[in-house]
Parts: structure tokens; C-alpha cells; sequence
């Protein structure tokens, strides 16, 4: 992966063994042999880093080092010396600096701690332009009461430092409600670190999140930091995180009750100021029930639960998502989205979405694609939704052949709804009653009218 270096140092033969070895990887290197030059350079094009030298003529590198943080705000500079004393390497790090390698340098030292200074560096590329996309909130789209209710306990947990556990099923947003989370909480100039605990191979789950050191293990040719240290300052989310291994929950229980990590193969703890936001599409009581999960482990993940509801269960959003979509679709890949009518959106709601947001949001983009025509009709839809998934309950339409009265056939239809909420809630009344936005005792009283059993 190629990377923009600028190398600031008055000593012209380390600034060539250093070009040599970083183009060698495949990197655009700049050079500067003063700081006043550096500080030009950055501004002109901000570097992906910085390789700092400590001493220099004029303006010192760590005077330098808040001028780089103004002209080119969020690069990590790596400050090098060769005659520093642990206090400068201190205040290099007061002064923001990402690290501090000592001359002569190696050429190990040299890349594995740009590689980190890139992990780091585009982490946060991505937080910046997410925010300044579509905002910290932006993409929770919807106004039912489920999301409201999101939205609130996003606001209310953001500012602080507690740690959340958003659950849902898969599709329904819970990386964005992370992000969102991230946004607006004070840590939102920080590194907003993902890892998919289910993709990563068991066996190696440790060293990504805690690192590793050179020799660790067969393969481990260099010291590696893992995402707990990469997102130190601002927020790490553990996706899926009911997929961690027994030994790699252990030791996620450590970090967070005391905030240090150890690398593996490591011989000492390093302090990590992160955030913990863990998310799963699994029932983590039940994880716990049978063994899986360890209790002390959700307790100290789920000191604010968030839950994502489902699609089927806010299908007066639909409308508002197809249009955020359309308007997404405009906006980041420059096509002219049709519109949907009024009864294509209305067939968009009568489907469960099994698949939830992330599937609206596909065929939306498949109809804008495919569609011939300046607005996207219900044949339309009708040719592109998926046939095997079982669609949402339709709302009743009168036909000349069925003689009952208006009550009966309402009737018809709550039965059908609460029968269908009690089936998809295993016969639990109280889940039954918060799927279908009401409480347990107007349930049971429905139920009792309509002589449905639990």
C-alpha cells in the first residue's frame, strides 16, 4: 500500500538512505532539510507522516512539531535523534509526536513504526470524512418512536466515557450508531478503530487486538502495534464481538478493568486510553447460559445497552431511506437516481427486509441502476424483490367477495400481527409487546379479545 512520506532532516545522507529504503517499499518520499522547509512541504500537500529530525538548523524539531500539527492538522510525526535525552523524548510526546526512534536508525525500526503512523493516519482520514459526509448522526435515519429512542440514548451516552453494547441483527446499523456515538463525544478528533472479531482467524484474534512482539510467534518478523494502542485518545468498536475466543475474552476483560495491554510475546503492560463500544447480533444472556461468553465480560460491555431495531419493525422509515439513499447515490457516485413513486415506496413497505437497512439500501442502488426510466414504479420493484422471503403482514384491502364487517376483518389483521410478533419472539409476551410498540398488559387484554393464547 503506497504511502506520501516527507522526511525532514539537515543531514543529506540519511535523508537518501531513508528515500532509498522507503521507495524500496513502494512509498512517494519528499524531502526537507530544515524545519521551515518541512513546514512549506506540508502545507503544500499534507503527508500521510513525517520522519522529524530532533536537531536541526534554525526553527528545532520540536519547536516544529505544533507548527506541522497547525499546517497539516491529525499527521503522525516520528521524531528521530541521535543525542536525545528522555526528557526530549517526553516532551516530543506532550508536543504530540507519534513516536521516538533513536539514530542510527534501523530499517526495521524505520518501517514498522510508519506502518503504525499509517494504520493511525488513515483510521483517522476515515473518521474526518465520515463526519464531514453525512454528519455524526446523519445516516440514523428515521422518525418512528424505535428510533427516536435511539437517537436519545446516543446523544445521552456520547459525551461521556461509558462503555456501550448496541445490539441488533445484522444490517440494522450498529457500526453507524458506533460512529455516531464517536462524533459527537469529546474523542472525535481520535482514531475510530473497527475490529470484525468474526473475520479475524482465531489464532491470531491477540495479536491484532493487543499487538506483538518481533518473534512472537512463527511469522512475526516485526513488532507490531495492535488496535487497542491504535486507537489510543479515541474510540475502539468490536463488531461481532461474541466471536472472541475463551483466552482472547480473558484478556479483553484485563484491558478494560485496567486500561494497560500487554503485545504478545510482550514483556510488559502499555498503558491505552480508549474507548470500548462492542456490538453483536447474537443474544449475549444465552452466550453466557451456555458457556460461550463470560458473564464478568458482558457486564463490563453493557454498561449502556443500545438495541437497533429491525426494519420490519419501523416500516414508516422506508420512505425517509430511500430518499437518504437516492440522495447518497447522487451525491458519491454522481448518477442521476430516479425518483420512486408514491406506490413503489408503498410496495417497499410491504416487505419484511430480512436483511434490514443494508438491504434497502442494495436494491435501492440496483433500482437506480437498472431502472430505464426517470421514476421507479412497483412493477419495478416487484422485478428485483427477493421471491423466498416472507413478506410483511399487507395492509387489508377490500374485495367485493367478503361479506364481513369492517370489525371482523380488523380483527383478521391484528390477530395476524400479534400471532406473527408472539411466533418471532418464541411465545414471550414482553418481547411480543416492545416489537409491536406496545406495552404487556394492552397485549395481554388484545390477546384475550381476539382469544389468542400464548
Amino acid at each position: 500500500m503506497s504511502m506520501d512520506v516527507l522526511i525532514v532532516d539537515d543531514e543529506g545522507n540519511i535523508r537518501r538512505m531513508l528515500r532509498m529504503l522507503l521507495e524500496s517499499e513502494g512509498w512517494d518520499v519528499r524531502e526537507a532539510g530544515s524545519a521551515e522547509e518541512g513546514l512549506l512541504e506540508a502545507a503544500r500537500r499534507a503527508p500521510e507522516a513525517v520522519l522529524l529530525d530532533l536537531m536541526l538548523p534554525g526553527m528545532s524539531g520540536l519547536d516544529a512539531l505544533p507548527r506541522i500539527a497547525d499546517v497539516a492538522p491529525g499527521v503522525p510525526v516520528v521524531m528521530m535523534s541521535g543525542r536525545a535525552t528522555l526528557s526530549d523524548a517526553v516532551e516530543a510526546t506532550r508536543r504530540g509526536a507519534f513516536h521516538f526512534i533513536e539514530k542510527p536508525l534501523t530499517p526495521e525500526t524505520v518501517l514498522v513504526t510508519l506502518r503504525a503512523a499509517m494504520e493511525v493516519s488513515r483510521a483517522r482520514d476515515l473518521t474526518r470524512a465520515l463526519t464531514a459526509e453525512i454528519g455524526p448522526e446523519a445516516e440514523m435515519v428515521g422518525r418512528t418512536p424505535t428510533m427516536s429512542r435511539v437517537r436519545d440514548l446516543v446523544r445521552k451516552v456520547a459525551p461521556t466515557d461509558a462503555r456501550v453494547l448496541i445490539t441488533g441483527e445484522s444490517g440494522t446499523g450498529k457500526e453507524l450508531a458506533a460512529a455516531a456515538i464517536h462524533g459527537l463525544s469529546k474523542r472525535s478528533g481520535g482514531p475510530f478503530i473497527r475490529v470484525n472479531s468474526a473475520a479475524i482467524p482465531r489464532d491470531l484474534v491477540e495479536s491484532e487486538m493487543f499487538g506483538h512482539e518481533k518473534g512472537a510467534f512463527t511469522g512475526a518478523t516485526e513488532r507490531r502495534r495492535g488496535r487497542f494502542e491504535l486507537a489510543h485518545g479515541g474510540t475502539l468498536f468490536l463488531d461481532e464481538v461474541a466471536d472472541l475466543g475463551p483466552e482472547a475474552q480473558s484478556k479483553l476483560l484485563r484491558a478494560l478493568e485496567t486500561r494497560e495491554v500487554e503485545r504478545v510475546g510482550g514483556t510488559g503492560p502499555i498503558a491505552v486510553d480508549v474507548r470500548v463500544i462492542a456490538a453483536t447480533n447474537r443474544d449475549l444472556r444465552e452466550e453466557c447460559r451456555v458457556g460461550r461468553f463470560r458473564e464478568d465480560l458482558l457486564f463490563r460491555l453493557e454498561v449502556v445497552p443500545i438495541r437497533m431495531p429491525p426494519l420490519r419493525e419501523r416500516l414508516d422509515d422506508v420512505p425517509l431511506l430511500v430518499e437518504h439513499a437516492l440522495q447518497r447515490l447522487r451525491r458519491r457516485q454522481g448518477i442521476r437516481a430516479p425518483r420512486f413513486s408514491t406506490e413503489a415506496v408503498a410496495a417497499l413497505q410491504h416487505y419484511a427486509w430480512p436483511g434490514n437497512v443494508r438491504e434497502l439500501m442494495n436494491l435501492v442502488e440496483r433500482l437506480s441502476i437498472l431502472s430505464p426510466g426517470p421514476e421507479i414504479q412497483p412493477a419495478d420493484v416487484g422485478a428485483v424483490l427477493p421471491r423466498a422471503a416472507a413478506p410483511a403482514p399487507e395492509t387489508p384491502r377490500y374485495e367485493d367477495a367478503d361479506t364481513r364487517g369492517l370489525r371482523d376483518r380488523l380483527d383478521d389483521y391484528e390477530r395476524e400481527l400479534i400471532s406473527g410478533a408472539l411466533h418471532a419472539a418464541a411465545g414471550n409476551v414482553a418481547e411480543a409487546g416492545r416489537r409491536l410498540q406496545t406495552d404487556r398488559a394492552n397485549l395481554y387484554r388484545r390477546m384475550k379479545r381476539l382469544g389468542i393464547r400464548e
